[in-house]
């Protein structure tokens, strides 16, 4: 339990190393949502890198589901179709927000994007009014 701030911490480091080098290297913002995006509604000569990086979220989670499953063993407090609810909310404010929260939180607000930095402040504002009002009604721990 002590080393879960410096676990936060390196995590953070990683992520921003990360954006930063698909950045640098390939001139794109680490956007999840805009890259599955680009999968789903393909543009010739613009799908491959897109399909690459899918690939490696998902190896990347598995490796550590295999070699470190502890890591990855969480129990869920709520119920399993208000976490279904909630990953559609996401997906359609990820559409209606023209990004998600690593796209615009992670990648726009480090580049002090002002349309980055509100959408930032709008996606936190909604999560914690939503866990505030679902732990109110009882629909949440």
């Amino acid at each position: 339990m002590t080393m879960d701030w410096i676990m936060g911490l390196i995590g953070g480091a990683v992520i921003g190393i990360a954006v930063s080098l698909m950045l640098l290297w390939n001139g794109r913002v680490t956007g999840v949502s805009g890259i599955v995006y680009g999968v789903l509604i393909p543009v010739k000569g613009d799908t491959a890198w897109r399909w690459f990086f899918i690939t490696g979220l998902l190896l990347g989670g598995l490796s550590l589901k295999i070699v470190a499953p502890d890591l990855l063993a969480v129990e869920l407090q709520t119920k399993t179709w208000i976490g279904s609810l909630a990953g559609v909310l996401v997906g359609f404010g990820a559409m209606l927000g023209g990004g998600c929260t690593s796209g615009h939180g992670v990648c726009g607000v480090s580049r002090f994007s002002i349309r980055s930095i509100v959408a930032t402040f709008v996606f936190m504002g909604a999560g914690m009014a939503a866990v505030l009002l679902l732990r109110k009604i009882g629909w949440f721990i």
